[in-house]
């Protein structure tokens, strides 16, 4: 098992996602770039003509297709290279060139939708029936005709497309600063014993049954973000103004109307969650009052929040044990989907520990060529539940580049983490199942339970603090450091209650929190966790049908809005029923959770 964190040329090949898949060196990066260029050159040759015919409207769309494929695959390999060591200038380098293609190609580009907005539905019909090549755009611009109210001229179009490179710098300087530039003090343990503090490690060390190295590794991990805190708030303030500027730019009521438009999901849904979660902070309080008196503390501090309540039962996991127990727990998923699975785990689809440089987290990026998923493997049980949640991710995105055409494989966010947590709740069926031992049972409950309070409380918790910088800096409040502390600590008493000692470090967490800079991401793990456990309990109940329905829910890309895909999956999250759902769930357990530790 891993107890040292290795260089990158130290690990085994079979450690290391293949990254010459996409490309086999880095001058084939930059001759691929030398074409995409070249396809670029011809876009311009449109401007003013895409109303002219269906064959010239038809062959613009299938131009862009081809260079925002090609755009693709060249962000993947700069984007994947870069995060396998930050500190490496080549590849800091290759991802700033290539958002800078991105820009230029959205500018080029930027003639398309005043033109498509031009066209008469009349001629557009006839367009369809010119060209049968054509239909297979129809969603897409039926979609883009659709929001004429927030349109501008070509020559604005043009001038904000040109602006997406700055835009990004809020979260490129995050990143940097986090990743690559900010460093910790050792935590050191009860026994005086000093360990490694990273942003990969603290994770593990909040899981540790010592709780004054629990308590060493939060205050040290806070420090530097405390000495920054103003550094850090010019850059989440300058994240907010951009969605602001957006939003005002294009004529919507608010930055979060303008993110969610995006991907067209209905406003009243963010809210919906909010409030239904709001409305069920008794069973949070509740979690919170059982987890002091189970690890029979006087006072339960923010470092206690991760201890684990079950003594005796956390080992570590190697590696290659979690990837066949996952692929055990998915088995109610069919044959089609474990064998896409087992593809990704032999044939080097994962990046598995952790490095010097190596951007922290996990995530999955969906490349055209085959997913790439990042991991920093611990051996916990956590990490465990990362690696069945990215290969969710993964699947997906397989699936939908498999099924869907270039247009429509990407699917939008909304829809991003129900397959990665529907794998989660598998994971955690089959483990429960496969256990008789009281104290096994009771450890994988409270790791549920953790689940139930990260995603759907904590999530939500997020989301409403991004909701609240987005009202704060409408209302022209400043982002302060002094303001996001307040606000941040304001919302961790009333999420966690009183029977949580709120550490001064706890009004930080907004500092180090990467999906601040996602626009308006993070509500959708809690919208996407509701969906999941809905989905999971269909597919154990009725199998196959369920297992059909899910697989065309994967399969769909954005051939549908989101809301509509995940109703054919056969769950519908315009109403707050899933969240009810998923916190009944969650009560229940707690009461198991009480009976097989009090008995």
């Amino acid at each position: 098992m891993e107890t040292k964190v290795l260089e990158r040329a130290q690990r085994k090949p079979e450690e290391l996602w293949a990254i010459e898949d996409l490309f086999a060196s880095d001058q084939q990066w930059e001759q691929a770039l030398e074409e995409l260029r070249k396809e670029l050159a011809k876009v311009p040759q449109y401007a003013g003509k895409l109303g002219e015919s269906a064959r010239t409207l038809c062959a613009y769309l299938q131009l862009q297709d081809r260079v925002e494929r090609m755009i693709s695959d060249l962000a993947e390999y700069a984007q994947r290279r870069n995060d396998e060591d930050t500190r490496v200038a080549t590849y800091q380098a290759m991802s700033d060139r290539i958002i800078s293609v991105w820009v230029e190609a959205s500018a080029a580009s930027s003639f398309e939708t005043p033109e498509v907005l031009a066209i008469e539905d009349a001629v557009l019909e006839q367009f369809y029936r010119d060209e049968p090549a054509l239909e297979l755009y129809r969603r897409y611009l039926e979609n883009l005709r659709s929001r004429r109210a927030h349109i501008l001229s070509a020559a604005e179009e043009k001038l904000l497309a040109g602006t997406g490179e700055m835009a990004q710098t809020p979260n490129a300087a995050f990143s940097m600063f986090c990743d690559a530039d900010l460093t910790f003090k050792d935590a050191v343990d009860g026994a005086g014993k000093s360990y490694p503090l990273t942003q990969g490690t603290y994770g593990q060390y909040m899981e540790s049954s010592d709780r004054a190295l629990r308590k060493s590794a939060f205050q040290n991990l806070y420090a530097p973000f405390r000495q920054f805190r103003n550094t850090v708030a010019t850059m989440l303030s300058g994240q907010v103004k951009q969605l602001q500027f957006y939003a005002n730019a294009r004529n919507y009521g608010s930055s979060l109307e303008a993110s969610l438009d995006g991907t067209r999901v209905p406003v009243p849904v963010y809210h919906n969650l909010i409030d239904a979660v709001n409305r069920n902070m008794d069973k949070m309080h509740r979690y919170v009052r059982l987890r002091k008196k189970l690890l029979g503390v006087d006072e339960l501090h923010m470092y206690d929040v991760y201890a684990p309540l079950v003594e005796g039962v956390s080992r570590k996991i190697p590696y290659e044990e979690a990837r066949e127990t996952v692929y055990e727990a998915l088995a109610p998923m069919g044959e089609e989907y474990r064998k896409i699975l087992r593809e990704g785990f032999d044939n080097r689809w994962i990046d598995v520990y952790e490095n010097p440089g190596k951007r922290s987290g996990a995530y999955s990026a969906g490349a055209h060529v085959h997913p790439y998923v990042l991991l920093n493997y611990n051996g916990t049980l956590d990490s465990q539940f990362t690696l069945a949640h990215e290969m969710g991710h993964a699947i997906h995105s397989y699936l939908s580049n498999k099924t869907q055409p270039q247009r429509y494989c990407e699917y939008v966010i909304f829809v991003a983490e129900v397959a990665s947590t529907c794998n989660e709740a598998l994971l955690m069926e089959h483990l429960l199942a496969k256990t008789t031992d009281r104290k096994e049972r009771a450890y994988l409950i409270n790791h549920f339970l953790e689940q139930f309070k990260s995603t759907l409380y904590r999530q939500t918790m997020f989301a409403e603090f991004e909701l609240r910088m987005g009202e704060l800096n409408a209302g022209g409040t400043p982002l302060t450091a002094e303001t996001l502390c307040k606000e941040y600590r304001a919302l961790n008493e009333r999420y966690f209650g009183p029977d949580m000692v709120l550490d001064e470090q706890i009004e930080l967490e907004w500092a180090r929190i990467p999906h601040f800079y996602y626009n308006y991401y993070v509500f959708q793990y809690a919208t996407g966790y509701a969906a999941a456990i809905a989905l999971s309990r269909r597919i154990l109940r009725e199998g196959e049908p369920a297992v059909k329905d899910y697989l065309k829910f994967l399969s769909g890309g954005c051939s549908q809005d989101p809301i509509d895909l995940l109703k054919g999956a056969g769950v519908d999250m315009t109403t707050a029923a899933p969240v009810e759902e998923a916190l009944a769930l969650f009560d229940e357990l707690l009461d198991e959770m009480e009976e097989l530790l009090e008995a």
